[in-house]
């Protein structure tokens, strides 16, 4: 990984993950795809009809900006974009409960086995049609309150989360994919959705290293590529900023956690990015804090803004700041690459089939 993304002596690689409009290319479209500070865009059910409409999709975007990665939500259960089409992925409390059962057909080791091949499953069928990262694994931890994480979370310990996480991040990686660890420091403990609301964690310091076990571990293990920080206030750290927006939490994340790889913000037309300011504003204060990637989702005069935004920070040979380069993300399989992936995923289907983690109803 870069040193230039973490180096408090270099300029801090910034640029925007942005989204399209719909299910092919329209002029609106321009206004992102020609913009400089565009590092890669991510996809939404809305931009998906059909696994021939996708490819026409990717094709046309290709052919505009071949170095781009395509990002998607695509963790499984109620946050899938793509589903027509698709195997229908468990939402990932299912390995949490395999991992607490103890059957002849369910406890640790199946679900440590069943998370690497979800991991896999998910990656290839993405990477097979030209899409390159799912925004994953959910590193939360599920405490039975939180109205937007639930189900989403591995487990409600910090050990089962990070043992399923890491077999998940394995299968992934064997499809040639990177990962995406989220929300730090942890999302699982507050009720509030940031979507809609700004939410207060108000724990200890303790309490949210506890939270952070996931992020450390993976960290020391090499497997988190990118991290995405929470729009969550935990005044033990910062009273006034989310931890996406706090230079306090970014340092935390490069010092005490160790990782050394991409952040990205999370979406920042949510309202627990809202009462920052304006999109600028909010751009502006992620670069500040130490963010590499600014996501800007569903809302075009707001991606528009954090572009320009980034355009203008990078513009200076004497900035603090650079365009982000995130080509080395793409996924790009050799033809005999791609065989093996494609018998893999056959084999890797008919396991979790046979485990009834999955059904497999389409040809």
């Amino acid at each position: 990984m870069s040193f230039d993304l973490i180096s408090s002596e270099s300029r801090l690689s910034v640029g925007v993950i942005a989204d399209l409009i719909g299910t092919e290319l329209v002029p609106q479209d321009r206004v992102v795809l020609d913009s400089p500070a565009l590092s890669g865009l991510i996809l939404f059910a809305r931009n998906y009809q059909s696994r021939s409409q996708l490819t026409q999709l990717l094709d046309a975007v290709r052919r505009e900006r071949p170095e781009l990665p395509v990002f998607v939500d695509q963790e499984g259960g109620r946050v899938q974009r793509f589903r027509d089409g698709f195997i229908r992925l468990p939402a990932m409390m299912r390995l949490g409960e395999c991992f607490a059962a103890d059957t002849e057909q369910a406890g640790p080791e199946q679900a440590v086995e069943a998370a690497e091949k979800l991991g896999f499953v998910m990656a290839a069928e993405l990477g097979l049609m030209g899409v390159d990262t799912s925004f994953a694994p959910v590193l939360d931890i599920e405490r039975g309150c939180s109205r937007v994480i639930g189900d989403r979370a591995f487990g409600t310990s910090a050990v089962v989360v990070a043992q399923l996480a890491s077999a998940f991040i394995q299968g992934m990686r064997a499809a040639g994919m990177k990962a995406v660890g989220k929300h730090f420091p942890g999302h699982g403990a507050v009720e509030a959705d940031s979507h809609k609301e700004l939410p207060l964690d108000d724990r200890s310091y303790a309490q949210l290293m506890y939270d952070m076990r996931p992020f450390k571990q993976l960290s020391a293990s090499g497997l988190l590529d990118g991290v995405m920080p929470a729009h969550v206030v935990y005044p033990a750290v910062d009273p006034v900023s989310t931890a996406g927006f706090s230079q306090r939490w970014m340092q935390l994340l490069r010092q005490r956690v160790g990782f050394d790889g991409v952040v990205f913000s999370d979406d920042l037309t949510m309202e627990g990015a809202a009462k920052y300011g304006d999109y600028r504003k909010r751009a502006e204060l992620a670069m500040a804090a130490g963010c590499n990637a600014l996501v800007v989702c569903n809302v075009p005069e707001g991606a528009e803004a954090v572009l320009q935004a980034v355009v203008d920070a990078t513009a200076s040979a004497d900035s603090p700041y650079r365009k982000l380069d995130l080509s080395d993300w793409r996924i790009r399989y050799t033809g005999e690459q791609r065989q093996q992936i494609e018998a893999d995923l056959q084999q890797h289907i008919q396991w979790l089939v046979k485990a009834g983690l999955i059904q497999h109803d389409f040809e």
